[in-house]
């Protein structure tokens, strides 16, 4: 396990949630209500966004929600706009937010790219609709897997994670501040429209059984303050404009007290710290969910609603006779290279199923690296697979 000077992510310190962001108790909600929840309890008090299918929701709960705890909501004029005023918001002390989707995530990815640079704390979610353009506003897709990771222009690392329910629109939203606190680096919650809209009993703890990892900030002496620690791990403290520190943050390339030093050497102390604060510690930071993986002959990779409707094939699969397992990807980046490299080892072929063209499948075969055979049952959106694909895709690979 990697360990910081500070801890590793495992150790990070936790504090419980703040009661008055916790609704706690049994709810029947849709996954963008629980996604504006989850941001409450982990301490969110300032959300600013822009209206748009089919995350809206989780705007207007935030919006209904935020005089009950002390929040700021703002809707601004654009997306653009939405996530620069977290940008500010973040290093004016706060736990921020926003909420988009398709078109407006597009808008994002500019600043997206600054916060990564400036190692700015923040969540995304991401509700996907299908594209490209405008496409569909109100039908459900999982697109936008590829431009979470690679929108912004130049070498960086995100984390991003997918819900497959109402309940870990809640949870992951949670896990999402805690991970993006402790790397200080945006993390986005890549769900979609059908688990965004999906309505089903969702179970938010009492404040002191949700643990939160509080925003660490800087206590030593002011001239000895240095905005950031190019050593390729997490847990590094934040100070907030106006508290007398004296550092500059700047989208170019800079050096620890943030001031520019635009030189090749410089760069790669930077790019390498970015990268590897992230995938060094990928061990800490990725999630799945593993089922009868153990004597598998196939396994089928899956994530957010996609998951839910491969159940019903690996069930009916399994009534033939197929070894089937399943790894459901919690965690999408960074991704889970050495685990498929263990599983590609294993079975006879994997099945990746995704509501897009195939766009994970290849994280998938390069993982995999010819070990086994991948075989991908894509779709282009708008509705999600029928199951009897995926079980035609199971019985190809079992031959």
């Amino acid at each position: 396990m990697n360990k910081t000077k500070n801890g590793g992510y495992a150790e990070a310190q936790r504090v419980a949630a703040d009661p008055k962001g916790v609704d706690a108790g049994a709810h029947f909600m849709d996954g963008d209500h629980a996604i504006a929840e989850g941001g409450l309890a982990a301490g969110c008090r300032f959300f600013a966004g822009y209206p748009i299918t089919p995350s809206t929701e989780t705007a207007e709960r935030f919006a209904e929600r935020a005089p009950e705890v002390g929040a700021l909501f703002i809707q601004m004029e654009d997306e653009i706009a939405s996530i620069a005023a977290l940008i500010g918001a973040a290093w004016g002390g706060q736990k921020v937010m926003t909420v988009t989707c398709g078109p407006g995530f597009s808008l994002m990815v500019e600043n997206l790219g600054l916060a990564a640079m400036t190692e700015t704390p923040m969540v995304i979610a991401n509700v996907q609709r299908g594209g490209p353009s405008t496409g569909m506003p109100t039908l459900t897709a999982q697109q936008d897997m590829m431009q979470a990771k690679w929108g912004p222009h130049g070498d960086n690392a995100i984390i991003a994670l997918c819900p497959d329910s109402p309940q870990e629109c809640f949870d992951l939203t949670v896990e999402a501040f805690n991970l993006s606190e402790f790397y200080r680096v945006p993390v986005i919650i890549l769900t979609d429209e059908t688990v965004g809209h999906m309505h089903e009993k969702v179970v938010i703890p009492p404040a002191d059984q949700i643990p939160v990892v509080p925003r660490n900030n800087y206590k030593g002496p002011k001239e000895d303050f240095r905005p950031y620690q190019f050593d390729c791990q997490g847990g590094h403290p934040m100070t907030q404009a106006g508290d007398g520190y004296r550092f500059h943050i700047t989208g170019l390339t800079h050096n620890e007290r943030g001031y520019p030093a635009a030189t090749a050497e410089q760069n790669k102390i930077l790019l390498t710290h970015l990268i590897e604060k992230i995938n060094g510690n990928a061990d800490q930071i990725i999630r799945l969910d593993e089922d009868q993986i153990e004597g598998a002959e196939v396994v089928v990779v899956s994530y957010g609603i996609t998951s839910r409707i491969a159940v019903k094939a690996m069930q009916d699969a399994r009534k033939e006779g197929i070894k089937v397992g399943s790894l459901r990807l919690i965690t999408i980046w960074p991704f889970c290279e050495k685990r498929i490299e263990e599983i590609s080892s294993q079975v006879k072929a994997i099945v990746v199923a995704e509501l897009n063209y195939g766009q994970m499948v290849r994280e998938v075969e390069r993982s995999a690296a010819g070990r086994c055979k991948v075989i991908s049952v894509n779709s282009c959106g708008g509705a999600v697979h029928d199951p009897q694909e995926i079980l035609d895709a199971i019985r190809r690979a079992a031959q």
